[in-house]
């Protein structure tokens, strides 16, 4: 059966539609991408401030949902599952944009819990990152940093979830609370950084970080300092995914677009033009998570997949 999955994050909106490989049978078969599309549409925008959904932002995204119902009705997708995260959980217009994602989907969307977007995004990570060496102790650390929030799962390489934590820190939030001038003042990325650190103290108060044994980072943010970190001069998905390098060099890559201008950012030809200016404090998190989890598992590199929780979205209707 060809099956449809939406994440409908704080920065942006992505489809995946996708359908059992070609010659495979069995409720285990591999499933392959019939169709792949993201949208930047900020729907978070203002959220943490107001409490609330801008009519803009709901506009900008009910069109990208009527853009996915007609590629969902063209390739007949049996079964449809639309995921909303962080921005959506505690804003006070939430009925609204429910509605007007059944009215345009013919689905409800369900608001899930960090918990819940952690174990579908360590899925999604896992069925496609090699892991091929871990011991049964050694622990696999899958970061997924949106737009509003960032979540920390830790399980075994079997798919095994041993603990997560959902943590109201991302690149879209961080940047309307800390990062206001461009590109940011000295000041400004000391108390982002000061608040990075408060998040990670209590993550590791939580996780077992201490038996990391892998970190894998999933979601635009990651990749983005990894095209950085790569050199490219666009956006290559099949370059990116199952890249491991180094925490310094990621480190490297990371302060490089902190301390960009959002000029010098946009001429990057990797960069979506939807993250040019929220990349500066996504890229701050990604840094000093990777640091803070290099200094206590003594993990020295880390890997990048494209394949996160829209992956997982799909992974879980073929149950």
């Amino acid at each position: 059966m060809t099956v449809a999955g939406v994440d409908c994050g704080t920065n942006s909106i992505r489809l995946l539609i996708s359908r059992p490989a070609e010659g495979a049978d069995g409720a285990a078969a591999p499933l392959a991408d019939v169709v792949r599309e993201m949208r930047v549409v900020r729907l978070g925008e203002g959220v943490d401030a107001t409490g609330a959904f801008a009519e803009a932002a709901l506009e900008r995204t009910f069109a990208a949902v009527d853009e996915y119902a007609r590629l969902v009705q063209r390739h007949h997708a049996g079964r449809v599952r639309f995921v909303a995260t962080s921005a959506s959980r505690d804003v006070s217009n939430r009925a609204g944009f429910v509605a007007g994602v059944a009215e345009r989907l013919g689905v409800e969307p369900e608001v899930v819990s960090g918990e819940e977007e952690a174990r579908l995004s360590f899925s999604g990570a896992v069925s496609a990152v090699d892991v091929a060496g871990l011991g049964a102790e050694d622990l696999i650390l899958v970061v997924d940093l949106g737009g509003g929030s960032t979540e920390f799962v830790v399980g075994t390489a079997d798919g095994t979830v041993v603990g997560a934590v959902s943590t109201d820190m991302g690149c879209v939030r961080f940047t309307e609370r800390f990062l206001h001038s461009d590109p940011p003042s000295a000041d400004e990325v000391a108390a982002a950084r000061a608040a990075v650190g408060e998040i990670l103290d209590d993550v590791a108060a939580r996780l077992p970080l201490e038996r990391v044994a892998r970190v894998v980072g999933v979601a635009g943010t990651v990749t983005t300092v990894t095209a950085e970190a790569l050199g490219l001069e666009e956006h290559d998905a099949e370059r990116i995914h199952g890249t491991h390098l180094p925490v310094e060099r990621f480190r490297a890559a990371a302060e490089a677009l902190l301390a960009a201008s959002r000029s010098q950012r946009a001429e990057r030809g990797f960069l979506h033009p939807g993250r040019t200016d929220v990349i500066g404090a996504g890229s701050l998190i990604w840094a000093q998570l990777l640091e803070r989890v290099a200094a206590v598992s003594g993990v020295a590199e880390a890997w990048a997949s494209e394949h996160d929780i829209l992956d997982g979205i799909v992974l879980s209707l073929r149950s």
